[in-house]
């Protein structure tokens, strides 16, 4: 049987050991080519290295494997697996290179800095693609670490697939896409405010307080800043009503003549 040769590059050693152990006593296989020529091929996990420099310097004597397994954070470097890609497909483009990472996850509601994050890692992918990487498999998939992660995304490309990202990734992307087509779209025809939520704008522009918003608009403390926590997620910005309010009044969401201020003694 004609098998699939993987390499991986992780600076865990114990990583290493688990899936180098895992997919080879599996014996796993993967269906390879189109519906019409398609062969059962085995997936072996042929070396593992610890860096980058490990890598280059075997591959200088040793035949380039079909897939690299590459772990996106090195030696302490958020994104040392771009530099490993780039080096890798410059050499051997016909390499298909898979980023393996739990840095893609889609961060936590309530996570600080969530936003900003998510716009990284859109980033980030993007530019492994262009870099040459093929697939993205999160290490923190739900139910824990799975040897399926990394077979599937061989699976998804053995079938002609010009990428693949698995679903913890591909949670993150999405959001990170909305963000950029709602900011490269400036948030016109595309942008709609329920009634709901132009009273909340209208609300948090006069100046009320949380409790004022939440008692005008019938609703829970919880429901009314979950309303706001999206509303700053379309409009792409920091959770902030001054933000919120500025950003709407600019986009045109929300007009400085509709808004009842409010007296205070």
């Amino acid at each position: 049987m004609n098998s699939i040769r993987v390499m991986m590059v992780d600076d865990e050693p114990l990583m290493r050991k688990i899936v180098r152990q895992e997919m080879n006593s599996r014996a796993a296989t993967v269906e390879s080519g189109d519906v019409d020529a398609s062969i059962i091929r085995r997936v072996e996990m042929v070396e593992t290295y610890a860096d980058g420099p490990s890598l280059t310097a075997a591959l200088a004597s040793t035949e380039p494997p079909d897939y690299l397994l590459v772990d996106m954070e090195l030696r302490g470097d958020p994104t040392g697996g771009l530099l490993v890609t780039r080096r890798v497909h410059e050499r051997f483009p016909e390499v298909r290179i898979i980023i393996f990472s739990g840095r893609f996850d889609n961060p936590m509601p309530g996570e600080e800095g969530r936003l900003e994050r998510v716009h990284e890692i859109g980033r980030v992918v993007m530019e492994a693609i262009q870099l040459g990487a093929s697939a993205f498999v999160s290490k923190n998939a739900t139910g824990g670490f799975s040897i399926e992660n990394i077979l599937r995304a061989i699976a998804g490309l053995e079938r002609g697939e010009s990428c693949y990202f698995n679903y913890p990734v591909m949670l993150t992307l999405r959001e990170a896409a909305e963000r950029y087509l709602n900011i490269i779209s400036n948030h016109d025809a595309a942008f709609r405010l329920s009634d709901t939520e132009r009273r909340l704008l209208l609300l948090e522009a006069a100046g009320c307080t949380a409790s004022e918003i939440s008692d005008r608009l019938d609703e829970t403390d919880k429901a009314v800043q979950e309303r706001q926590k999206d509303l700053s997620r379309r409009l792409g910005i920091v959770n902030k009503s001054a933000a919120r309010v500025a950003k709407s009044i600019s986009l045109g969401l929300i007009d400085t003549a509709d808004v009842d201020f409010l007296p205070r003694g």
